[in-house]
């Protein structure tokens, strides 16, 4: 199964200051604000909502194929993502641009001062899926909104399905911009928040929602996973237990990696999910969104674990080798 992950690339760049931020400032010259922080420390990590689900899927042997537009310094990230399984060939790289970059310094006291760089993501636009060839399900993640629009309407004319994940962008969209990239999805991926934002500005009640797509899958974080289909019963799936907690970035692209993992290898629902659970709980344990790994016997242990033998032995043959 040949399945196209369409959403952001990018670096974040993440720096450390040890005084605070407000003892820099000066109330009365705000205005005029013009300071310089020394900072300990420099964490370069990589990211991106579409790179995040493709890394998943990567290193279960998905092979997904990446589409995304990025700078010409994506190099070492692309070699990454090789590296890992994941098929870089529908990548733009811009002439013009850089790879879209986050750049934050938090103080002592958590304070943030951060800056976002879309850079070359917005030639996202420009990509044309029919030019990658055939395809057996398109994931329209976070990404330049005009990209998102394109994408999904060339996957919903080509009858190609689609897997609909406004997430983070949600909050820049407005309802009918959302209502055009959640009709017609196979899927429709979000967390609790979400789920109530795309009910608000769509107009849509839940039943709506659910008769416009043919699943809702709906994270609620540790208390774990909803899935829902109009007419059936909603299924609910527990998270697997972490061994500690280290980050919570990614965790939501983790859990969509494996999920749609399970989903191309024959796994109902349920497994499915479960799956995803076991990757979700991977990402958090590290950090960084794309630095996990799967042992294949740790994690049938994991998931006998917390859902029995019987369904670590159904979801066995999705894992990679």
């Amino acid at each position: 199964m040949r399945i196209a992950v369409t959403g952001s690339i990018a670096t974040d760049h993440l720096m450390t200051f040890a005084g605070r931020f407000a003892d820099a400032l000066l109330p009365d010259q705000l205005a005029h604000l013009s300071v310089s922080f020394l900072v300990d420390d420099l964490e370069v990590r990589r990211g991106g909502t579409g790179a995040n689900i493709a890394f998943a899927m990567g290193v279960l042997g998905a092979s997904p194929l990446l589409v995304g537009a990025v700078g010409a310094d994506f190099a070492d990230y692309s070699a990454w993502l090789t590296r890992h399984g994941v098929d870089v060939s529908g990548v733009r790289v811009s002439e013009l641009r850089h790879t879209a970059r986050f750049v934050c310094t938090t103080d002592a006291d958590q304070n943030q001062i951060a800056s976002f760089y879309p850079g070359a993501m917005a030639e996202a636009r420009e990509i044309e899926l029919a030019a990658l060839g055939a395809l057996d399900l398109v994931v329209v993640s976070p990404n330049d909104p005009a990209a998102m629009a394109r994408h999904t309407a060339e996957a919903r004319d080509r009858g190609i399905p689609f897997a609909a994940d406004p997430s983070q962008q949600l909050s820049s969209l407005d309802g009918e911009a959302i209502r055009d990239l959640v009709a017609g999805a196979e899927i429709l991926l979000s967390n609790a928040y979400e789920a109530a934002v795309i009910e608000r500005k769509t107009g849509w009640s839940s039943a709506d929602v659910l008769g416009q797509v043919g699943v809702r899958v709906t994270t609620h974080g540790a208390e774990g996973v909803v899935i829902e289909s109009a007419g059936g019963d909603a299924l609910k799936v527990a998270v697997v237990p972490a061994r500690g907690v280290a980050d919570p970035t990614g965790v939501g692209d983790a859990f969509r990696g494996g999920f749609l993992t399970g989903r191309a290898r024959g796994l109902g629902l349920e497994a499915a999910a479960r799956l995803g659970c076991l990757m979700a709980t991977l990402c958090v344990e590290t950090v960084g969104t794309q630095e996990y790994a799967v042992d294949r016997d740790d994690a049938l242990a994991r998931l006998a674990e917390a859902y029995g033998d019987d369904a670590a032995a159904e979801i066995a043959p999705a894992l990679a080798g």
